[in-house]
């Protein structure tokens, strides 16, 4: 059974875009487990690791342990002065990521932080100040569909019309929290940011991407901290509703209620509906079966019923793409505006969600 998502490291195959030595990367700020699948998969693309930064020697001698060769430095500043290093990978505690973010476009580095990507309107403006300024990209780590060949997979078949033109994205993003296991910052406000902000992001990012949305409206938003009395700036629920600026529609739910007996940390679910077919995607478990993978793909459209098992078939484009974009200055894997817009979103839907208990 694997235990939780902050953990998780989806294995890929090297497929190597550049030449070693040719795109360098550091990893600084080692607070979320997610910053192993970020330096795996650009690793897998072809970047070089050079360095690894954390204040936890623990936590940088077990991330020397699963990259070996990276370096361990002395402090981030030497980390920041280097001048190989193009692209600075981070999973600080959400509320200073945008800081990190803003040091390393200082340094000129390009920046790739874990979801999600900022915590205020603040954060947003500084960061798209920094952006005009220096040039530099803030690009963002939206595991569930970047680093998810079902996810992936979804994308190809809506570029190719098998669904027509997507009207609404039903997202629901359980995940498990495993307890005495979390950073005392998980529970509080000023490191976590709320539910919403937090895994609500991957949720408003797919909205935005595979409805071919560039703004949007939250409708209604809600939280809610039904079994952590002892954490109480804590939301253990949230779900949203949201409009897309081309008539597109979401409903969300995002939550930390996976029972113990599910084999995988959350059971991940994405419907999207279609003027001509809807696809659902299983992303980590086809729950009651004897299946032992994710990525189940179901595409129902004027064809028939089709199911579709994509581990290890589809891979995740994004990282070698994102690598490229840092070198030829382009933005083929995800444009800068729909960084800053997803991450607006799901503040907003955070600061006027309603509490409901």
């Amino acid at each position: 059974m694997q235990g939780d998502g902050m953990n998780y490291v989806p294995e890929g195959k090297a497929a190597p875009v550049v030449k070693p030595g040719e795109f360098v990367i550091a990893a600084v700020a080692l607070d979320h487990g997610h910053i192993n699948g970020m330096c795996r998969a650009l690793t897998d693309a072809g970047a070089t690791l050079k360095w690894v930064y954390d204040p936890d020697p623990k936590k940088v001698e077990a991330f020397c342990k699963m990259f070996p060769g990276v370096k361990a430095a002395e402090s981030e500043e030497q980390v920041m002065a280097d001048p190989e290093v193009k692209l600075i990978c981070g999973a600080a505690v959400p509320t200073t990521r945008c800081a990190l973010g803003l040091r390393a476009m200082a340094a000129g580095k390009d920046y790739f932080t874990d979801k999600t990507p900022l915590t205020s309107l603040e954060q947003l403006n500084a960061a798209k100040a920094a952006v005009k300024e220096t040039g530099r990209k803030y690009m963002c780590y939206f595991s569930e569909r970047l680093h998810v060949e079902a996810a992936v997979f979804a994308g190809q078949l809506i570029d190719q019309g098998a669904i027509g033109k997507v009207i609404q994205v039903i997202g629901m993003g359980p995940h498990r929290e495993s307890p005495g296991t979390r950073p005392d910052w998980f529970y509080k406000r000023d490191g976590y940011a709320g539910i919403l902000c937090d895994i609500g992001s991957h949720q408003i990012e797919q909205f935005l991407h595979y409805a071919r949305v560039e703004d949007a409206t939250i409708v209604r938003s809600q939280i809610a901290n039904y079994a952590h009395p002892q954490y109480p700036e804590f939301d253990d629920f949230g779900d949203c509703m949201l409009v897309g600026d081309n008539g597109a529609s979401m409903y969300f739910r995002v939550d930390w209620f996976t029972p113990d007996g599910l084999r995988t940390w959350g059971d991940g679910r994405t419907f999207i509906l279609g003027t001509e077919g809807y696809i659902e995607l299983r992303k980590y478990i086809n729950v009651a079966t004897e299946s032992t993978t994710g990525n189940h793909v179901f595409l129902v459209n004027k064809d028939g019923e089709k199911h579709f098992e994509v581990t290890g078939k589809v891979g995740y484009p994004f990282f070698g793409q994102l690598i490229l974009d840092c070198i030829n200055r382009t933005e083929n894997a995800m444009t800068q505006e729909h960084v800053f817009k997803a991450a607006e979103l799901c503040v907003k839907a955070q600061m006027q969600a309603a509490k409901l208990a």
